[in-house]
């Protein structure tokens, strides 16, 4: 990779990691796990950045990355159940019906396949229209809705 694209993929990461991590956190439901999804992306990334023709998609490209690493990692894991009577108390100590709503929000993100995660995340969070996100995640409009 050329100097100057490698000069502009550490200026594109000091921009954008912010945004890129809220979307990386939006995918996975642990702080540390979104951390690694971002880095594993923009590795995954950096030795494709010169072949990135419209570096004005390059969020979107990444987001495609993140997705389909989140994807790799769901596949990979391993399922095990876990009896109700060993999961930790969900009440919320500080009251707060907000954090209540998202942890529970986040918690249902988990549980759908990673395809239905992906369209969730992209509609509702990043606000792509249907169109969009069709185009994204490679899959017509009408599976979409």
């Amino acid at each position: 990779m050329a100097q100057g694209e490698v000069l502009a993929f550490e200026d594109y990461v000091r921009t954008r990691q912010e945004a890129l991590l809220r979307s990386a956190r939006r995918l996975v439901p642990d702080p540390v796990d979104a951390q690694d999804l971002l880095q594993t992306a923009l590795v995954r990334t950096y030795g494709r950045w010169d072949g990135i023709a419209d570096k004005s998609l390059a969020d979107a490209y990444l987001r495609r990355v993140m997705i389909n690493t989140r994807t790799e990692w769901w596949r990979a894991r391993k399922l095990d159940e876990v009896p109700t009577e060993q999961l930790p108390d969900a009440s919320v100590d500080d009251g707060s019906e907000q954090r209540a709503d998202r942890a529970l929000l986040m918690d249902i993100l988990g549980i759908l396949a990673p395809k239905q995660r992906s369209v969730v995340v992209l509609r509702h969070w990043e606000q792509m229209s249907t169109e969009e996100t069709a185009a994204a995640l490679g899959m017509s409009a009408g599976t979409v809705k």
